[in-house]
């Protein structure tokens, strides 16, 4: 009989605790801002500001899960002392390594577009090439990362099944990808008007978007205990 997985919610020593810690404060910050109420709230600037922070959680936990997904950092083991980069170079066959890449070079296009947002005297046109153009690249990179991490799933494509913990994050990530992606979209500035495309879908596909990423975060540490039981040796019966 399997025992169910012991499931330690705050475990700071473990790097994939922090990968899922990081993901689910950056993912709050993009919910947040998306928040109509937090915008009248609290302003422009201090929206802007929010998106930033959390895409610089983002980034620190893209970082972080490309190390774990490599091998470069361990569970157990400290991650200042941990980084093996002879491993990182041994990595690119594997669907795991270009799914880190590709989604760490995305955060860093958001963290470049929210940072930019940030510069007030911008204009249309420039909002555009220097805001619009790399928040589309990001969400195109995740939603690339987000497709080679579903393929990776066992069967992911003609099954539903909730109750697997590897396939239910990796379906809210591609969900989440999704939804980012037409955020972006929506989030262009018409010249003529200076007005986004779609405000309205701009927000929603933010914040479906950033609930979905932060729910799957949340979910990554169950399946980390999981995967955890399944990796661990077989009671000897002797």
């Amino acid at each position: 009989m399997t025992s169910s997985p012991t499931v330690r919610w705050w475990d700071p020593r473990q790097p994939d605790w922090w990968v899922a810690a990081l993901f689910a404060i950056g993912s709050f910050c993009f919910a947040l801002g998306a928040t109509p109420g937090y915008l009248r709230l609290v302003g422009d600037e201090a929206d802007d500001i929010t998106y930033f922070v959390g895409s610089l959680f983002f980034t620190s936990a893209a970082w972080l899960q490309l190390l774990v997904s490599t091998g470069a950092v361990r569970a157990g083991m400290r991650t200042r002392r941990a980084a093996r980069w002879r491993t990182l170079a041994r990595s690119p066959r594997r669907p795991a390594w270009w799914a880190g890449v590709v989604q760490f070079a995305g955060t860093l296009l958001f963290n470049v577009s929210t940072g930019l947002a940030l510069q007030k005297s911008l204009d249309a046109q420039q909002v555009n090439h220097r805001v619009w153009a790399p928040d589309v690249f990001g969400s195109i990179a995740f939603l690339v990362a987000s497709g080679l991490a579903f393929a990776d799933v066992d069967h992911p494509w003609f099954h539903w099944r909730p109750k697997d913990l590897g396939w239910s994050v990796a379906t809210l990530n591609m969900v989440g990808s999704i939804a980012f992606g037409l955020s972006a979209v929506a989030a262009k500035v018409i010249l003529s008007s200076g007005e986004l495309r779609d405000a309205t879908l701009a927000n929603a596909g933010t914040f479906v978007g950033a609930v979905c990423f932060f729910a799957g975060a949340v979910l990554l540490i169950p399946e980390e205990a999981e995967a955890e039981r399944d990796q661990a040796p077989e009671p000897s019966t002797a």
